[in-house]
């Protein structure tokens, strides 16, 4: 890194407890393994595999996590609305209908110097929202007026829709990072007008599950179609992220490293 760099690490979907104690176990070491400014990750399956409790945020905080990002689970814990409005370190998906609770991006400083984070949900297999590419315009000529470093969390489940979004904002953000479909993908990348992008982060939970699940009940429900009740697994827990280089001055990105570390 620079001497004019801000080195971001953010961390992909955290899920349950499993999530949070690998946050607890491996986040520390690996801010000081690569020299961190800020650490930011989507929380959205943070509270028991769905959604986000006050206290669980809280719990994150201490363990060193600086800004969390939601996803279409952003209200499957229903006490995230009466703290959601007050919480500067906690966003949602920016297109979600005007006056839901929250706000869609926000700020935090690290090094002296404003970072702007934004989230976006996409529409394929999701809820059907505003339109997360005319809308991402708005919002970024906006943040822009705040600071040139902007991360995009963009929380979508078909990887088409993620790769025309990191190619219609390059050069427009620092980096585009897809969540929600729980598999760190192998195509971290910078694109041509100097923004990173992958299509998705990957996990931060139980490593032998199927998307934080455990493996059984998945299996089951495939063979029988029948309704199961979904809990999460044990054993190993894994961290996923990536590391960003990003120039403060032009907000361009320099560098982005996959990351995977595994907690027998």
């Amino acid at each position: 890194m620079g001497i004019y760099g801000v080195n971001i690490l953010f961390i992909g979907d955290i899920v349950g407890n499993p999530g949070r104690e690998a946050i607890k176990v491996l986040l520390k070491p690996l801010i000081k393994e690569y020299g961190i400014d800020l650490t930011i990750a989507n929380g959205e399956n943070a509270a028991g595999g769905k959604g986000l409790t006050k206290e669980v945020a809280e719990e994150l905080y201490d363990d060193g996590i600086e800004f969390i990002t939601m996803g279409n689970h952003v209200w499957d814990q229903r006490s995230i609305m009466k703290f959601i409005d007050q919480e500067a370190r906690l966003i949602r998906p920016a297109n979600y209908p005007v006056g839901a609770p929250g706000k869609g991006y926000g700020y935090i400083r690290t090094k002296g110097k404003k970072v702007g984070v934004l989230n976006l949900s996409g529409r394929v297999f999701l809820n059907s929202l505003e339109d997360p590419f005319s809308g991402a315009i708005r919002w970024i000529n906006e943040m822009r007026q705040e600071t040139p470093v902007i991360i995009v969390d963009f929380h979508a489940e078909a990887t088409s829709e993620k790769v025309a979004l990191g190619w219609f904002l390059d050069g427009k953000v620092s980096a585009v990072l897809g969540t929600h479909t729980h598999i760190q993908t192998a195509d971290a990348r910078l694109l041509h007008q100097g923004t990173a992008y992958i299509t998705d982060v990957g996990m931060t939970g139980p490593r032998d599950s199927v998307l934080g699940v455990k493996k059984e009940t998945i299996i089951n429900r495939f063979l029988t179609q029948l309704p199961a009740k979904f809990e999460l697994a044990a054993g190993p827990i894994q961290l996923n992220a990536v590391v960003l280089d990003v120039d403060e001055t032009t907000g361009k990105a320099r560098s982005i490293a996959p990351i995977q570390r595994v907690k027998e």
